[in-house]
């Protein structure tokens, strides 16, 4: 049996091997996020793999709206039974399932909706979150977004929306780590202070460290007891991009450049593999 700590350390192995391959990918923010994706899949989520619909009906329903880091989701989907773990080498290839940016015209199980064009993933989760609660239906409805994503003004229509409409099976998750593709997200356009921004839109805000498993389960615990009262829910993630790899940390530079052969062996050679790589 392996810690989550482990299958993380593995599906940053993925990630680095997956964007080598093709020369293409964004590592930084996949490999930041790692231990969220794991958190969630491996102990959180309440889904069925090997019978995965499109409906969504009597489970949790997960949306990626930063469509960019599909290289984590698609690991941590396939670890997890959805598909295949040979087929991550297929990853950005010609008539691939597996795509830069998550889709569906090809129907790879685990994905509801095509994302990337960022801003747009919070008001998808929302048509879920009011399906639910229409279906009276108690599963929650999850969205992921990125720090430098939420420039987009589509979010805070989308925030002050939820905020009217008591969404409150609705867990929104900002990845913090205050990087986007040209730079730091506080001198291209600051986003702070984004718990008052979130509070006076009438969500319910919560900060936790993404790399700290016992942080996420404190939160989310903390969100399970408060659930019902009206308000959606939104999680301030502190993360590192590249985190796990100590020259991808601390810098943009990664978010969507890939390695080459001597940088890829020398990530490696600071991740343990712990469930055999693909």
């Amino acid at each position: 049996m392996f810690s989550l700590a482990q299958t993380a350390s593995q599906v940053r192995r993925d990630i680095l091997r997956m964007v080598h391959a093709v020369s293409s990918g964004h590592p930084g923010g996949s490999l930041g996020c790692a231990d969220f994706f794991v958190y969630m899949y491996f102990e959180r989520l309440v889904y069925d793999a090997k019978g995965f619909s499109m409906d969504g009906i009597g489970e949790d329903v997960f949306y990626l709206s930063n469509g960019h880091i599909s290289p984590v989701w698609y690991s941590v989907l396939a670890r997890r039974g959805f598909f295949e773990i040979s087929e991550l080498a297929t990853f950005r290839k010609i008539s691939s399932r597996l795509q830069g940016h998550p889709s569906v015209d090809k129907k790879l199980p685990g994905i509801r909706v095509a994302s990337g064009s960022l801003g747009q993933g919070l008001s998808v989760a929302i048509g879920t979150a009011l399906t639910k609660k229409m279906n009276r239906d108690s599963h929650w409805v999850y969205c992921l977004m990125g720090d430098g994503e939420i420039q987009e003004g589509q979010v805070w229509e989308a925030a002050m929306y939820s905020g009217n409409r008591g969404l409150d099976n609705l867990i929104a998750v900002i990845d913090f780590n205050n990087r986007q593709i040209d730079g730091d997200v506080s001198q291209i356009m600051g986003v702070m202070p984004l718990d008052e921004k979130w509070k006076a839109f009438g969500w319910e805000v919560y900060t936790m460290d993404g790399h700290d498993f016992s942080s996420m389960r404190s939160v989310m615990n903390q969100i399970d007891q408060n659930r019902g009262n009206r308000k959606p829910k939104m999680i301030i993630m502190k993360t590192e991009m590249g985190q796990g790899v100590d020259f991808m940390m601390g810098t943009h530079k990664w978010h969507g450049s890939a390695p080459n052969s001597e940088q890829l062996e020398l990530a490696l050679s600071q991740l343990a593999e712990t469930h055999g790589d693909f």
